[in-house]
């Protein structure tokens, strides 16, 4: 040691120790902001497989490699970083003493070579992707650069740190070589050469030192300074990220939607409260602490900018820069939530208040100015209220799951732009016109586009053979009460049921499957939307009564089968992912493959021998929920190679296939910024198709994506351009066109089961009932449940379903049902069908409001109740004798309501004169049989009898635990004591 090493040792360890100070405190602030999130308790185990993970993907970079080139420079500069911390440290003594090593290790070959290849490694690493960010710099085109929006001084500040620390690590080692002179060809054979190009010079050594241990205590120094710099913090965040990712098997967090959770449990829309409860997010305190984790951790590479259908057709969505923003609302905002600052709805202070409520000026006082105007910026908003998240940009995506696939640090973009969806649709009320129409459908008739459900069948009858339909007869006139004797439930949707070219795949797809001898029945009518498209939409409620709909229809099929064989076939890849992934959420497990699985199957097993061969060229387009959802890529190729297509792969394919457009409930809105993405994907194909002299196909496996690719070519051809000769099919119908055709007689054969008539059993006692009420003297009709109550809330009271702003009226008549179809969550009670006439005098339901828009616009439906005097999810109808309907004049007008709360001073909706009754909807008394009822459906829903199935409203037994209903007991929306 002399006095230079002594100086510059006393600075460096000085230096760093500020950079320390900085670092520590930046971890601290940091973890804080994190904390403030809601609860994730999900997130922690099982410890092994989640450990496992994250090993994995750090030292396989596993989801790096997904890129090529930049995966194996990051991985340089990984280990580099990480590794050469024992070098940064070891610097702290060459400062002082050239000659310093690491007592034990220093003196081992291996450990030299370790510090030759981190060296090299590093520098090599970094200078790759320093050519890779300038070479894909966004200055023209902007949009064709994954950086684009990128923060890139923090970036050029890190790329410099790294470079020098490589630097260093290698002209430390050679200055020792030419100082001291000890070396080995197999442990130094880089630096052994540049230490011949080196002076022998202490002070040289003890430089070289300096400059690295400072510039890591610069790096140190500055990232604890700045903690919204992702490409620098990600070097740490990113093993938390991993660890604590969605899938506790390493899977990506795509397929089921995440649960709405509130405090860190799922939304029970039974016991829900939006005074208590979080719906969604509309905060970013909202958010859990995984997901300020995720905000924390993004580096910023834009690899999600560069996949996202909607940005590369000229949409404002980028989920790098929407996940940026987050980020840095949250730590802006961070200061204030750390004080306890918290504001309700109506953007009053509720947090830091005084005795008397009122906002505590002293406190706020203590909080920066800056930090108190981020709080005062909502969440999602336009320029206009300064807002956080466009509303063009939320609505822009297409949930296809492309960012979430490639994110190399597993960040939930799509469960957190759906939460923010859900918090605009069930709170606020805001979200695009053309929903609108489409919760309408989904409420009243089961369906998006509207249509009756008797019209369901309609396929059936373009068949010359016969499905057999649960509930009605079969190929042998014997009726079909159970699902004894069949293979599958084959699942038809919406789509295939209504839209004229989807339904060439369900009559595709029932004739190959007749034709193979599988036993299917269909649902037929009974059949409701999954809702999966209301789910994206973030309609929740919407989606969990749906689903529990179709859950009771489906045990009451599957009644008395064993789980094993509860087999469900689909052909839309949207119901596949609903039914297999989302479903098992709210009670319903059953085995569900898609068609293209089950037809490949059948094919592998010789049940099915195609004879002929399509001898095309074809492409194949994956569609976003069978491919990167559900990782089914490979089923419906090996189906289209069986047929004898020749296979034409377009450049975007598979895992990084380019959505259609249709997910995300982007099927029912209209796009009105850049390109429409189905054209941009039917360019796509087209120019993939070019090169043949035959007319060529692009096949699917999705209605959806074969709606979205058709109307792009047939645009494509109406304007004169490629596309004259293409046509858009199902992957079934090239497997159709190649076997050979059975006669229709025979199909019907294979589809007929002989069931088992089901023995009787004695019925269970019953206790002594009073004897009947005269029909003179029957007591008054029971009062309906208030249509459209919405989301039941504890108490009895009623939230005023899915409220509009203003004055707009609720159209619609909720998830009314034909016939007598169930409310879901509850279980149906025969009743007999005389004494209809009582039910004329029920007098009509106060209007409700529902899902609407601002201004003007309609409501979809009236909240999600049922048609006419249907009840209340899961809630009893409560008679009251007594009880008469006040005049109208008398009933105080309800203020204004938006979505399920209200802003500051409101109440919620559903009050009341003291003293008046609900009164219940009017309707004619109509005599009618199930059968007539089936067959027919009303031309309006003021035409459907109070309990909407024809026969006279009793009370309903309670619902079941678990469904849409209220818990025992408990009172009807808007029902007083």
């Amino acid at each position: 040691m002399n006095a230079l090493t002594v100086t510059l040792g006393t600075i460096g360890v000085a230096f760093s120790l500020l950079g320390w100070a900085s670092f520590v405190g930046g971890v601290g602030k940091m973890t804080r902001a994190i904390m403030i999130g809601q609860p994730a308790p999900d997130r922690w185990r099982p410890f092994l497989p989640r450990f496992k993970t994250m090993i994995v993907e750090f030292l396989a970079h596993t989801r790096m490699n997904k890129f090529r080139t930049v995966g194996w420079a990051h991985w340089l500069v990984m280990i580099g970083f990480l590794g050469g911390f024992i070098l940064y440290f070891e610097a702290y003594g060459q400062t002082f003493d050239p000659e310093f090593h690491w007592p034990i290790i220093g003196g081992w070959g291996i450990y030299h070579l370790w510090d030759e290849l981190l060296g090299i490694g590093t520098v090599i690493g970094i200078l790759v992707l320093i050519v890779i960010r300038q070479l894909n710099h966004p200055r023209v085109p902007a949009r064709l650069s994954r950086f684009s929006g990128s923060r890139f001084a923090p970036a050029y500040v890190i790329e410099a740190i790294v470079f020098i620390e490589g630097i260093g690590m290698v002209m430390v080692k050679a200055g020792k070589i030419a100082t001291y002179g000890h070396s080995e060809a197999w442990t130094d054979f880089f630096t052994m050469q540049v230490a011949k190009l080196l002076p022998s010079s202490v002070a040289m050594v003890a430089i070289f030192a300096f400059i690295k241990m400072v510039s890591g205590s610069t790096f140190l120094l500055l990232v604890g300074r700045n903690i919204n710099w992702g490409v620098a913090w990600h070097r740490f965040a990113a093993f938390f990220n991993i660890y604590f990712k969605r899938e506790d098997d390493g899977g990506v967090a795509l397929g089921a939607a995440k649960p709405m959770m509130s405090k860190g449990k799922p939304v029970d829309m039974e016991t829900a409260d939006p005074d208590v409860d979080t719906f969604g997010a509309g905060r970013v305190e909202d958010f859990s602490w995984k997901g300020w984790l995720d905000f924390t951790t993004c580096t910023e590479c834009g690899r999600c900018q560069s996949q996202c259908p909607a940005w590369n057709t000229g949409k404002p969505l980028s989920p790098k820069l929407l996940i940026m923003s987050l980020r840095d609302h949250g730590v802006a905002k961070a200061p204030y939530l750390l004080a306890g600052g918290r504001k309700d709805m109506g953007g009053d202070e509720v947090g830091l208040v005084d005795g008397d409520g009122k906002p505590n000026e002293a406190k706020l006082a203590k909080i920066s100015e800056a930090a108190k105007a981020e709080a005062e910026r909502p969440l999602v908003g336009g320029e206009d209220v300064n807002g956080i998240i466009d509303p063009e940009v939320l609505w822009s995506c297409t949930t296809c799951g492309a960012c979430v696939e490639q994110c190399p640090v597993d960040i939930e973009h799509v469960d957190h732009i759906i939460d923010m969806r859900r918090y605009q649709v069930l709170i606020e009320s805001e979200f695009p016109s053309e929903l609108a129409g489409l919760f309408k459908n989904l409420e009243n008739k089961g369906n998006p586009w509207g249509q009756n459900a008797k019209d369901r069948l309609n396929w059936i009858n373009e068949l010359d053979f016969q499905i057999p339909v649960f509930g009605q007869s079969a190929p042998n006139g014997e009726e079909i009460a159970s699902f004894d004797g069949y293979e599958y439930l084959f699942w038809v949707g919406c789509a295939g049921a209504y839209e004229d070219r989807a339904k060439r795949t369900t009559k595709a797809v029932a004739e190959l499957l007749a034709t193979a001898g599988v036993k299917f029945m269909v649902l037929g009518a009974d059949e409701t939307c999954t809702g999966d498209s209301a789910r994206r939409a973030g309609n929740e409620f919407l989606f969990q009564q749906l689903a529990q709909q179709n859950i009771e229809l489906l045990n009451s099929v599957f009644d008395g089968v064993e789980q094993s064989r509860k087999k469900i076939v689909v052909t839309c890849a949207h119901c596949f992912n609903a039914l297999n992934n989302e479903y098992p959420q709210v009670g319903g497990i059953y085995e569900v493959v898609h068609h293209t699985q089950l037809l490949n199957r059948l094919v592998r097993t010789k049940q099915l021998i195609p004879v002929a061969s399509v001898s095309q060229n074809v492409t194949y387009h994956d569609p976003c929920y069978l491919g990167r959802h559900n990782k089914v890529y490979n089923a419906p190729r090996e189906l289209m190679e069986a047929s004898g297509s020749t296979l034409v792969e377009m450049p975007r394919h598979g895992e990084r296939s380019m959505c259609c457009g249709a997910g995300g409930a982007r099927m029912w809105m209209e796009e009105q910024l850049g390109k429409r993405i189905n054209i941009d994907r039917v360019d796509e194909a087209l120019s993939t198709l070019n090169g043949g002299n035959e007319p060529s196909k692009i096949a699917t496996g999705c209605p959806f994506c074969r709606v979205m690719l058709t109307d792009g070519v047939t645009a494509r051809k109406d304007s004169g351009e490629v596309g004259q000769g293409v046509e858009v099919v199902d992957v079934a119908q090239l497997m159709l066109d190649a076997i050979d055709r059975v006669d229709s007689s025979k199909l019907t054969e294979n589809l007929t089961v002989v069931q088992e008539p089901k023995q009787a059993t004695e019925p269970e006692p019953v206790a002594a009932e009073p004897e009947p009420t005269p029909a003179a003297e029957a007591p008054a009709e029971p009062k309906a449940a208030p249509a459209g109550g919405g989301l039941a809330m504890k108490g009895g009271k009623a939230p005023g379903g899915l409220g509009m702003k203003g004055a707009a009226k609720a159209p619609g008549g909720g998830l009314g049902m034909k016939g007598a179809a169930k409310a879901p969550g509850a279980k149906a009670t025969p009743a007999p069908a005389e004494d209809t006439a009582a039910e004329a005098t029920a007098a009509p339901a106060a209007p409700v409001k529902g899902l609407a828009m601002k201004g003007p616009a309609k409501a979809p439906g009236k909240g999600l109740g049922m048609k006419g005097g249907a009840k209340a999810p899961g809630a009893k109808a409560t008679p009251d004798a007594a009880a008469e309907p006040a005049p109208a004049a008398d009933a105080p007008a309800a203020p204004p309501v938006k979505g399920l709360a209200m802003k500051s001073g409101f109440k919620r909706p559903g009050p009341k004169a003291p003293g008046t009754a609900t009164p219940a909807p009017s309707a004619p008394a109509e005599p009618a049989s199930p059968t007539a009822e089936a067959a027919t459906e009303p031309a309006d829903e003021s035409d459907q009898p109070a309990n909407g199935n024809g026969t006279p409203a009793v009370a309903p037994p309670p619902a079941k635990p678990g469904g849409l209903g209220f818990k025992s007991g408990a009172k009807a929306p808007g029902r007083k004591n």
